[in-house]
Formats: C-alpha cells, structure tokens, sequence
C-alpha cells in the first residue's frame, strides 16, 4: 500500500508543476497581447504652432480639429486637439543698419517700436510674457537689447539703431548665431524676424550651412524685405534669397517684400496678428526611432492658409 500512495503523491505534484508552468506562460501570452505590451506600437501626441490666414491675410478664428490637416512625410496623422496657443515666445530681431537700410531707419524704428509694445504685451494665459531681443547686422551681428520683457529696455534698443556708412549686412551671419543661441537657451517657443534690405550681403556663409542651424533651433523664421528685388548681387545675395525663401517656408514662416519704408508698419501689424493669434495643434504621432524629414499642416477649408512650426518636445526632468 507504500507504493501506490508515493505515486500518487508525485504525481499530483507533477501535475501542480505543470499547471503553474502553462499558466505561467498563458499569463506572458496576455501580456504581450494586452494594450500595455503592444505601448511600442501606440502614438503618442506631437504638438504645431499654426497660423491660419483667410484671402485678406487676417487670422480666421474659432477652429476645431476637422479643420487642419497634418502629414507626416506625406502620411497623414490624426488632429487630436486645437487650442490657443498661448506659451510665451522667444523672439529675436534681426535688424538691417547697413548703409543700404539708411533711408528707411526712422520707419524701421516706427514699425518696431508697434511691434515690441504688441508682443510684449501679457497674454490671456496667466500673464505670461514673451520675451524679445534686438540684434543690428552691419558689420557684424551685435546684440543691442538681449532677450527681456521690458518694454522700457526694448525701445532703448530700437532708439539705438542707426545706419554704419560704408557697412554692409551681415544677415546670413545673424540668423547662425542667433539660432545658436535659441537653442544653447533651450528656447520653448523660438521666432527669428529679420527686417532687411536688397543691398550687399556680406556673410560668406552658404545657404545650407545656414539653414541647418536654423532648423535646428525649432524657431520659426519671418522676413520682411524693404526695397524690392533687385536680382542677384553676388554669391552672397543669391545665398540670402535662398535662406529668406526656403528658411521662412520650411519652418512655417512668412516672408514678405515691401517697396518702400512707409510699408513696414501695416506688414509688421499683420505679422503681430498672426503670432498673437496662433492655434496649438496637437496630432497623433507613431512612436519611432527615425524622425519625420518633413511635417506639414493645411487647412481643410477652401480659401484658408495654414503654415505651422513643430512645438519642442516636453523636457524630461529627472526624479530624485
């Protein structure tokens, strides 16, 4: 009667074993199956700063999701929400004081001093504030108000523009360096304008070796041209078209050519409308490891145009 009874005995133990080992496993299948295993394949959200204009060039308020669409490297993503931009931006002025820019400087100042008192101005979030700075080209790059809320510091700045006879621009070179500092700054919100002239251009930059750090720095890039086009002047006038054309669309900007001084304050209103007056548009976005090459945003109704700047991602804070 020994025996049969230590038979039994490992047998149900056999059995017990092998019950835990199938459910042990069933339990992983589940797992990988679940929601929770399959986190890889799931998006997750990437957020645009857009602008949306109608035929007259005026914000077009009161947008939902239905009303934009994004792509991905042509791949179109899902608009999960649309809101009101409202993050404080970083924005840098690049100013033409280069003999050329001589008979415009007082409406330069005149636009200018508009649009820091508009942009400068609290916002509807909390009061907060975006901070701008004033950067002259002629000669060489040179800050003359640094990145601040100070309505008092920035027309300080603006009164301090003046033409250098016998200068040239150094635009090329600004955008380089101010992109560079943008992001050194961890700018959340970055916007370059670039006020200038068709006269020489004097950076011995390239156009991709500008463009690369421009992009780089997640800011989109507005310039308003005062004189017109006169065709090429060189290496480097060529090199500045192609930065003002490709610079400004590729990173959801505008640009604009005015003929004569008195333009500048009307294009720099219509430019202080459409930044106050941006949507936040979130959309689904697959994880990967490989970034997007180009991503696009349009609106859905005829007769509108939208342009967007990619939001920086949220920045990853350490836990203790």
């Amino acid at each position: 009667m020994t025996l049969p009874k230590t038979e039994t005995y490992t047998q149900i133990m056999l059995d017990r074993r092998l019950r835990t080992a199938v459910t042990t496993v069933a339990a992983l299948a589940v797992l990988t199956l679940s929601p929770l295993g399959a986190q890889p394949s799931q998006p997750n959200q990437r957020s645009m700063y857009v602008s949306v204009l109608n035929d007259a060039g005026a914000p077009v308020p009161n947008l939902g999701p239905s009303d934009f669409m994004v792509r991905e490297d042509n791949v179109a993503r899902e608009v999960l929400h649309v809101g009101p931009a409202t993050e404080p931006m970083q924005i840098a002025l690049l100013v033409d004081n280069s003999q050329s820019a001589r008979p415009f400087i007082i409406d330069i100042r005149n636009a200018l001093q508009e649009f820091v008192t508009t942009m400068g101005a609290p916002s509807d979030a909390a009061g907060a504030r975006n901070e701008l700075a004033i950067i002259a080209l002629a000669d060489r790059p040179t800050t003359l108000t640094d990145f601040t809320v100070s309505r008092a510091q920035l027309l300080k700045g603006i009164d301090r523009i003046f033409s250098v006879p016998q200068a040239g621009t150094l635009l090329l070179e600004g955008i380089i360096d101010t992109s560079k500092m943008l992001k050194k700054r961890d700018a959340r919100r970055p916007v370059i304008v670039a006020v200038t002239t068709d006269g020489p251009e004097l950076s011995d930059r390239y156009y991709d070796l500008v463009l690369g750090p421009l992009k780089e720095s997640g800011a989109a890039f507005h310039a308003i041209t005062i004189g017109g086009l006169r065709g090429s002047l060189g290496e480097g006038a060529r090199d500045r078209d192609m930065v003002l054309d490709r610079g400004t669309s590729d990173s959801g900007g505008r640009r604009d050519n005015v003929l004569s001084g008195m333009a500048l304050r009307p294009k720099f209103k219509e430019l202080a409308d459409e930044l106050t007056h941006q949507y936040r548009v979130t959309y689904a976005h697959p994880q990967s490891l490989i970034p997007p090459e180009h991503v696009t945003v349009s609106a859905t109704r005829p007769g509108l145009t939208a342009r967007g700047t990619l939001a920086k991602e949220p920045r990853l804070v350490a836990k203790p």
